[in-house]
């Protein structure tokens, strides 16, 4: 039974780790259910359930937490009032990530899932990021996009996924305790990453 909780920082490389470790421990990945489990749990769309989910695209992400910081004027217009809320759908993926920690397997990208679990006694939080120009680089590389919108990204989920997690749970993302494991996964091939994961998940003493 092996459970990881993946925060991966945008050009860090966690779309390609994710299902590749989960892969070798031979257990789920679960981030493109997500949604999915979100949108029937709150009965909307799979698509509204999509643009609201954490590893979204950048510009909805600055819509969203404008809306409810409110203190950003560089912020678009916030979200209209009947749209699904920012805390519904917190707490329907908090529900949906919960569900999956209790069959005790598994790989979770995003949705602050090593947040939501850090007092899971089973749950590897594993923390990838890397210096901003390696990761704009790498990003480059993985998402196939130009030096312009890699590095407009990196700044603005940087900057989103910072604001998410302050704002729902009061957590700084950077806070090593939040993790067993960091690693700089701009500076060494993305299989050696999977290995040192692998490793870690299989040598983590429950409750530790």
């Amino acid at each position: 039974m092996t459970l990881v909780a993946l925060s991966a920082s945008y050009g860090a490389g966690g779309s390609r780790i994710g299902p590749v470790l989960a892969e070798r421990l031979g257990v789920p990945f679960v981030d493109r259910a997500i949604p999915t489990a979100v949108a029937e749990q709150l009965s909307v769309p799979l698509d509204e359930a999509v643009a609201h989910d954490e590893q979204t695209a950048p510009s909805f992400i600055e819509r969203m937490l404008g809306g409810f910081l409110g203190s950003d004027t560089g912020a678009p217009t916030p979200l209209p009032a009947q749209a699904m809320s920012g805390e519904d759908f917190r707490r329907a993926t908090e529900e949906v990530l919960c569900r999956q920690a209790e069959t005790g397997e598994g790989v979770i990208l995003g949705r602050g899932g090593a947040v939501v679990l850090r007092e899971h006694p089973q749950a590897l939080r594993v923390r990838l990021d890397g210096p901003v120009e390696r990761r704009v680089r790498q990003a480059m590389r993985i998402q196939n996009v130009d030096e312009e919108t890699a590095r407009r990204t990196v700044r603005q989920l940087d900057r989103a996924h910072a604001a998410y997690l302050k704002q729902f749970y009061g957590v700084d993302v950077d806070d090593p305790t939040l993790y067993h494991l960091r690693i700089d996964s701009t500076a060494m091939p993305l299989e050696a990453c999977v290995e040192l994961i692998v490793v870690a998940a299989r040598s983590l003493t429950p409750g530790s």
